[in-house]
């Protein structure tokens, strides 16, 4: 694949991904100010030494911005590698595997899956301990349940062709046909639902965070952020709409690139075998 083949919409997705990866990962270096420091009045409007503005405490909101994307970013990323590493392998486990494991996790998947996402969350959050950690876990294993529908969609569908079958008849192992047959063969559109399922996971974050029990205060957060300068939208400030207006920025740009990669790997479906 050349460079130029690359479409204007999927480089405009790139380049905003890259963007918030590099505020990201030098937020420090990049900040005017720091991510808890109170600079100035509540609500200053934007220009000056505050280009944004300044939140509800008096704090830059550029800086709180830079550091949002930090801890956004972070979390969302870590949730969905660790609920792709779960679903990928549970899925292709059933896929390889069928009869009564292919069953059972199936079944527990779809149980999984038929409680409302959201309120589950909520419930689980409420109980535990409001870590990091813990927000990782829960979203991880809840987007877990999608991931797996479409891991064993795409592993039966590899899983009767031919060149499985001879490292069958080999006497190779489960874990050598997951990783060394099917994984190679499925990897296009899982990296597809990847970056779907960033995507999600940031939403899904900023809902929590909106709701108090995603990242707690005084961290940087941009569905947090939205929370706490919601009130000043009735007096017509606009610190809440630009972690917002970030949020849908950043879903719309790892789209745009999804349905780039999507294209691209729209020759290989599903049809074998039950989905």
């Amino acid at each position: 694949m050349r460079l130029r083949d690359i479409p204007v919409s999927a480089w405009i997705g790139i380049l905003g991904i890259l963007l918030a990866f590099i505020c990201a990962v030098f937020a420090p270096f990049i900040a005017p100010f720091g991510e808890r420091e109170i600079v100035g009045g509540v609500w200053e409007p934007m220009g000056g030494a505050y280009p944004l503005g300044t939140d509800n405490l008096g704090r830059d909101l550029l800086s709180r911005m830079i550091y949002g994307a930090r801890t956004t970013l972070f979390v969302a990323l870590a949730a969905t590698v660790l609920s792709f590493s779960l679903g990928i392998f549970l899925s292709f486990t059933a896929a390889v595997s069928r009869g009564l494991i292919d069953q059972t996790l199936s079944r527990f998947n779809d149980l999984m899956m038929s409680i409302p996402t959201l309120i589950f969350a909520l419930v689980v959050l409420a109980v535990l301990p409001q870590n990091l950690f813990v927000l990782i876990l829960v979203m991880a294993v809840l987007d877990s349940t999608r991931v797996y529908r479409l891991g064993r969609a795409v592993a039966l569908d590899v899983a009767v062709m031919e060149f499985v079958e001879a490292a069958r008849l080999r006497g190779e192992g489960t874990l050598w046909i997951i990783f060394r047959e099917i994984l190679p063969n499925t990897l296009s559109p899982l990296l597809a639902e990847f970056g779907l399922r960033f995507a999600f996971s940031i939403l899904f974050l900023s809902t929590l965070s909106f709701l108090g029990l995603g990242i707690q205060p005084p961290a940087a957060d941009w569905g947090g952020m939205v929370k706490d300068n919601k009130d000043g939208i009735i007096f017509g400030i606009s610190a809440a709409l630009v972690p917002g207006s970030a949020i849908a920025a950043l879903a719309v740009c790892v789209n745009l690139v999804v349905d780039w990669l999507l294209k691209r790997t729209s020759s290989l479906k599903g049809g074998r075998g039950d989905a």
